[in-house]
């Protein structure tokens, strides 16, 4: 394993974590070169992959590779990447998500505007149909349950800015010291929820979110893990209850586990059949016998926490129809 260049302190390092998607890598090299602003550092950390060796990495000093001999999943792998930093900001991006020339210069530039915020999110247009958005930063609901906004809606200029409850890390920036602060990703979530997670953490620590509307990455959206079937859906029920029972307030905790069964009693009725239905069972199954670790580790978030109850409850989403919908 190779650890990153010591290089002299840049503005951000950009983590990008690849697994078996060389020709995408590739392609988003091109696309980081061609960036308006170039005051940042690369790290890639590759999953083991098996099309590793068609990886063309930069001859740029600014671009390190880190070659994993097993698979610790997209959470593992950004904490991996991120380690070492002395950077003012940690970027994650997809190796699926092909930023716009001017995007990384739009989120610089509102982190200098806006110094009270801690997290950065991108507009995600489908690769495929750059009408459409695949999001425009996450939600999360009190019923436990996180979405992407605007997922499939039509994406018009000029795109969302604002407060989201937190950026989707598919494109996301995060003020270094408080990445730091929260641990960075669980490495148990492996993949799916980990941002939301993380985002969840930051809030609670007093942190903010904000989508940057002018930020656009072009997302072929589950790119990599597309080909694993229902490995997406297993994952992200899983991920959404430990995230529930990890940060959730204690006030807001009944409500919220109520309501999230609720909301899985109605997917399982109307929605999941054959093995999406087997997945989601396993994936509630998997979330329960964890519960123990999970337990432990809300202990020590609710501990740190300084947020107060108003405002963790004013970022939450209340309609409950936003659990049975993305967008």
């Amino acid at each position: 394993m190779t650890e990153p260049a010591g290089v002299s302190p840049r503005y951000g390092r950009i983590v990008v974590v690849s697994y078996n998607c060389a020709s995408f890598v590739n392609r988003l090299f091109g696309c980081l070169l061609a960036q308006t602003e170039q005051d940042f550092e690369l790290v890639l950390v590759d999953n083991a992959s098996a099309d590793a060796a068609e990886i063309a990495m930069p001859d740029d000093s600014r671009f390190t590779l880190i070659r994993l001999d097993r698979n610790l999943g997209f959470a593992a792998a950004n904490n991996l990447g991120a380690r070492g930093a002395r950077t003012e900001w940690i970027v994650t991006l997809n190796p699926d998500a092909f930023p716009d020339p001017d995007w990384l210069a739009r989120l610089y530039e509102a982190a200098r505007r806006h110094p009270e915020a801690a997290m950065f999110g991108s507009t995600q247009l489908f690769e495929h149909d750059p009408g459409l958005l695949d999001g425009a930063g996450d939600l999360y609901s009190v019923f436990g349950v996180a979405r992407r906004i605007g997922y499939r809606t039509r994406a018009v200029p000029p795109y969302r800015s604002g407060e989201v409850f937190s950026p989707c890390a598919a494109a996301a920036m995060y003020r270094r010291d408080a990445f730091e602060a929260a641990q960075g990703f669980d490495k148990d979530f492996f993949c799916y929820c980990e941002d939301v997670d993380l985002g969840f953490r930051i809030r609670l620590a007093g942190g903010m979110a904000l989508q940057v509307g002018e930020a656009v990455v072009h997302h072929v959206s589950s790119g990599v893990s597309s080909q694993y079937g229902t490995f997406a859906l297993y994952h992200g029920i899983r991920n959404q209850i430990w995230t529930l029972v990890k940060n959730v307030p204690s006030a807001l905790l009944p409500l919220a586990l109520c309501g999230h069964a609720a909301a899985l009693a109605v997917m399982f009725a109307l929605r999941w059949r054959g093995e999406e239905a087997r997945a989601a069972g396993r994936g509630i199954r998997d979330a329960l016998r964890g519960l123990g670790g999970v337990l432990a580790k809300r202990r020590k978030v609710q501990r740190a926490r300084r947020a107060s109850l108003g405002a963790v409850a004013r970022v939450l989403t209340w309609n409950p129809l936003a659990v049975l919908r993305r967008g």
